[in-house]
């Protein structure tokens, strides 16, 4: 178990450097953004560069998660700060959220009452856009399915290097058309694309807030592992949940043939556990009809 601590605690080291170039690169940009947007009054710009300090907010919030969660555990927070990570990831899904309405209210306007925009800077601006949020959304690319928080990350910057490209697109048509209704349309789109890319981070990050089953995990899967063990008669009072989006805890009651052998099986379950990715678990051990009497019976 010791060796699994410090693994966690050396890649979460490395990904702050990712969080702090991620936050750099997209602030200084959402500041050119706003800047652009604003003078050439572009719903598109403003409305991407909106998106993209909601994912500034977001990066802030999930390093200080991850930073919390190094914490040591102490008499009040027993597991530590290990949970501000999964609050921090339903933070971020209600910030876009919030941003997405922003963005549908002023669309919506810009429909009824079109101005007339610069399609040249639009252009320009949104494809230095591409260019970082790509370049955030590789950072977190190997690390996105080990933790709820970088699969935020990721997802938002991938999903920004697309909407950057529609802007780019919209710049490009307005240039050559004049049809400055599309700046509206786009916005319109961006709104659409962050709903689609923060859904499932909402609905996950709710899920395990809530103490569920983690994604990725099938409880009917792990009852089958206990019971496929050796000496192993029956299962019950199984709960399975998250201590933070990157582990996951197990506790459950197990009915054994012979408690002599109780050691033994208490290795295989915990071991066959580590390969689904479950490293904090806690197993009562029973005899059929009988429960375990002392302290020691209980791991």
């Amino acid at each position: 178990m010791e060796s699994h601590h410090h693994e966690h605690t050396h890649r979460i080291t490395s990904l702050n450097k990712a969080f702090i170039i991620g936050i750099v690169l997209n602030l200084s940009f959402v500041i050119v953004e706003f800047g652009v947007g604003f003078y050439y009054n572009s719903l598109g710009l403003l409305s991407d560069a909106g998106h993209n300090l909601g994912d500034v907010a977001s990066l802030i919030l999930a390093m200080l998660a991850f930073r919390l969660e190094k914490i040591h555990s102490n008499s009040r927070y027993t597991y530590g700060y290990k949970k501000s990570t999964i609050l921090v990831s339903l933070l971020n899904a209600v910030i876009l959220l919030v941003a997405v309405g922003i963005i549908i209210a002023e669309s919506i306007d810009k429909l009824f009452y079109p101005v007339a925009v610069d399609g040249s800077a639009i252009a320009w601006t949104a494809g230095v856009g591409v260019v970082i949020n790509a370049l955030t959304a590789w950072l977190f690319m190997k690390d996105k399915d080990k933790d709820l928080n970088v699969k935020g990350a990721y997802l938002h910057m991938a999903a920004d290097a697309l909407v950057s490209i529609g802007v780019v697109a919209s710049g490009i048509i307005i240039m050559y058309t004049g049809w400055s209704i599309v700046d509206p349309i786009i916005g319109l789109g961006i709104a659409v694309v962050i709903v689609i890319s923060t859904w499932g981070l909402l609905r996950d990050s709710l899920r395990l807030s809530l103490d569920g089953v983690p994604v990725g995990i099938d409880i009917n899967e792990i009852r089958q592992i206990i019971l496929d063990q050796p000496g192993v008669e029956s299962c019950h009072h199984l709960h399975i949940w998250a201590l933070s989006t990157t582990e996951t805890a197990l506790t459950a009651h197990i009915v054994i043939d012979n408690m002599e052998r109780m050691e033994e099986i208490k290795h295989l379950i915990k071991a066959r556990l580590e390969e689904a990715d479950i490293h904090h678990v806690t197993l009562e051990f029973e005899c059929e009809g009988v429960p375990c009497e002392t302290e020691n019976d209980c791991f």
